[in-house]
């Protein structure tokens, strides 16, 4: 079926609903009307991949009202886009389609959509993939809905792939709900990131029950190249000159845009520097609230600041069509994700400058997320045996986070997989297990990190394209866009039209200003919830004679500054400290501030670098002319759990493991004791080493390590 074909009645009435939409009197853009026409008029599944900004939203509003005109049910859109939701909604009530949103920014409304969806007077509704799982939803509206349901709409449907850049477990709930649904209720899913084999493994999930070949899905696939980017990559030597870059040429940037760094404290670093030297950007991360980040977002839109410095907390969702740049500060992690982070900039401007400044720590940071998220069957049969153990009870996240040694974020992203995969069920009040059973498939997780490794190095590989070969079509073609053509635009095609000089003054001023150190170690007050079912009675908060007081390490292991060097001597061989970093160490030293200086220093005994943690402490004590007096002796081989394991088990592991020696004892009455360690994880090490020493006498403890995660 071609666009022509479509009836001119059916066209005439489609474009009315699209000035009305659009507030313009504009016809429809290629594939618009056609796919339209095959959810309203033939019932049909479709899966559209366009590029960003080519209207996809405009495809669902408008077939929604169609069909609803012609007396079908109402529309359930799923999409994680909760931060353009509202603007969305806008969109459609000037077409005149009643649509309304459930999500986790706006609780307080809830009642009233769903009072409004029982009677009928909803044309859509926007979820996200989390009301899903959602008992309250899934078991009394869900059902109802899909009973009387027009359309199904899955927007972002690469979250859906095993195989795509952002799969998410929340999503793998639709392909059950698709399935299940009569042949007649039309289904579109829509992306603008999808490769050929994300494109066949949606199609499979949108098929009809019985059917998973995707030859009943209709494909629309457009051309994916962006005509109004500029892309570029410039390659600098260290941290210091890519901000000193950054410092020096932000302002010359057209209009505002985003900034993204990799981590928090990359993004918190560079928003300090930038403001420094006077230029508007605010940070935005996962850490920042949800009532701020929408307050960033407008501000941004409204060119309030220059620019957002981000983490890919601001993603898919954020709507600016005047965007005039995206700049990366480290590389994402494959093409295709960065494809998707940069679709925010140009899409109703022609002009919008794309950037990339790679850094050295890059691939480092990738294989950590690569692996993070990878379920494995040790993890997966703690958590089903704790459920087993208690059939006749629900189980809470917090308590199966101490019934099982996984921290809180990989325990809840295991839950998910569990759960789509069959094997626990989510009720009101926590997990229970339905007897299913689960195994891992090594083979499928094998093959999903071979192919995370695989994007790494093509993303290596657009990083270092030659001359003469455009960025524009590297990136289409990652995307299995077989029409992409060269750009002439990208610095490859027609030369670096950024500029590559740098101010040594301001290359000297980053230098300073990443050459900050000391990093706030904030003690522990609070004991864990559900050591009782690790057989320990602590509860509530430690007692004043137990708690350590406010620490310092050297730098985080994610710091642009002095984070690489202290990671390397971290996870490096065993080795004295570096007279660099040892220089560094007595900076955090001098400029403490403490109100009582130490007496005697003490460090923590170390399996894995007991030479770096020695020479640290005897390092520190000789600067500061202090006794030391040696290392806590371990107990039963010292600690019993990972660093890795959530609270419970990690303090679990570290009670009693930690004793006193009596040679030390003397030296520790009514003391500051100063103690070292090499890297702070979750805390814990230093919260119980520190409460050994103050029961046996110390009056204070400051905690000292290198390196702190986070």
């Amino acid at each position: 079926m071609t666009e022509t074909a479509v009836d001119s009645a059916f066209h005439a009435e489609a474009r009315e609903r699209l000035t009305a939409l659009t507030g313009r009197d504009d016809d429809f853009r290629p594939g618009q009307l056609e796919a339209i026409s095959a959810l309203v008029e033939q019932r049909r599944r479709v899966l559209v991949v366009q590029k960003t900004g080519w209207g996809k939203s405009a495809v669902y509003f408008l077939a929604a009202h169609l069909l609803r005109s012609r007396g079908r049910g109402v529309s359930l859109i799923v999409s994680p886009l909760i931060a353009l939701m509202r603007d969305q909604i806008a969109a459609a009530t000037r077409a005149g389609v009643r649509a309304q949103a459930v999500n986790s920014a706006n609780a307080h409304e809830w009642d009233s959509v769903l009072e409004a969806l029982a009677a009928d007077e909803l044309d859509v509704l926007l979820i996200s993939p989390e009301r899903l799982a959602n008992p309250r939803f899934r078991d009394e509206v869900l059902p109802g809905l899909l009973d009387r349901l027009g359309m199904l709409v899955v927007d972002e449907a690469h979250c859906i792939s095993d195989w795509g850049h952002d799969f998410r477990p929340d999503y793998r709930r639709i392909g059950e709900i698709v399935r299940n649904l009569p042949t007649a209720v039309p289904v579109l899913a829509t992306t603008a990131t999808a490769n050929s084999r994300v494109v066949e493994d949606v199609a499979a999930q949108l098929s009809p029950a019985g059917d998973a070949s995707g030859k009943e899905v209709l494909v629309l696939r457009g051309s994916l190249s962006r005509d109004s980017l500029r892309l570029g990559v410039l390659t600098l030597p260290d941290s210091e000159q890519r901000i000193a870059w950054l410092t020096q040429h932000l302002g010359s940037l057209a209009g505002s845009g985003i900034v993204y760094a990799l981590t928090v404290s990359q993004a918190q670093d560079l928003t300090r520097h930038l403001r420094e030297h006077g230029h508007d950007v605010v940070a935005y991360t996962g850490q920042t609230d949800p009532d701020e980040r929408a307050q960033l977002e407008q501000a941004l839109k409204e060119n309030r600041v220059k620019a957002l410095i981000a983490t890919s907390a601001l993603g898919m969702g954020f709507d600016k069509p005047d965007l005039g740049f995206v700049v990366h500060l480290g590389a994402p992690s494959s093409p295709v994700s960065y494809y998707q982070q940069i679709g925010r900039a140009g899409r109703a401007v022609d002009n919008a400058d794309v950037l990339l400044l790679p850094g050295r720590e890059d691939v480092r940071i990738w294989e950590h997320f690569a692996q993070a998220s990878m379920p494995t069957q040790e993890r997966a049969d703690a958590v089903l045996t704790a459920l087993a153990e208690h059939p006749e009870e629900t189980l809470s996240v917090a308590r199966l986070e101490a019934m099982v040694e996984i921290r809180r974020s990989p325990l809840e992203l295991l839950l998910k997989v569990l759960e789509v995969d069959g094997a626990v069920h989510r009720v009101r009040g926590g997990w229970v297990s339905t007897g299913r059973g689960w195994v891992y498939d090594a083979e499928r997780y094998d093959t999903i990190l071979r192919l995370r490794r695989a994007e790494q190095q093509s993303m290596l590989e657009y990083e270092r394209l030659p001359p003469g070969q455009c960025r524009m079509a590297y990136l289409a073609a990652a995307l299995d866009d077989a029409a992409a053509t060269a750009c002439g635009r990208c610095d490859t095609c027609a030369g670096p039209w950024f500029p590559r000089e740098l101010d040594q003054d301001s290359v000297s001023e980053a230098r300073v200003s990443m050459d900050r150190v000391g990093v706030e170690i904030a003690p522990r007050k609070q004991w864990p919830t559900g050591l009782g079912a690790l057989g320990l009675s602590l509860k509530g908060r430690l007692g004043p004679g137990e708690v350590a007081a406010e620490g310092r390490a050297l730098a985080r292991l994610s710091d642009l500054g002095w984070g690489p060097t202290v990671r390397e001597a971290i996870q490096g061989e065993d080795a004295p400290v570096p007279d660099q970093l040892a220089s560094a160490v007595v900076r955090v030293l001098a400029e403490w501030g403490w109100e009582r200086r130490p007496d005697v220093v003490v460090s923590v005994p170390s399996r894995r670098h007991p030479r770096l943690v020695d020479s640290l402490a005897r390092g520190v004590a000789q600067v500061g002319r202090l006794p030391y007096a040696g290392a806590l002796e371990p107990v039963d081989g010292g600690p019993s759990s990972s660093p890795e394991a959530n609270s419970a088990f990690r303090l679990a592991g570290l009670l009693g493991r930690f004793r006193v020696p009596e040679e030390m004892a003397s030296q520790l009455q009514g003391a500051a004791v100063l103690l070292v360690d090499d890297e702070v994880i979750s805390r814990w090490t230093l919260t119980v080493a520190a409460r050994e020493l103050r029961g046996a006498g110390a009056d204070l403890v400051l905690p000292f390590a290198l390196g702190m995660r986070g």
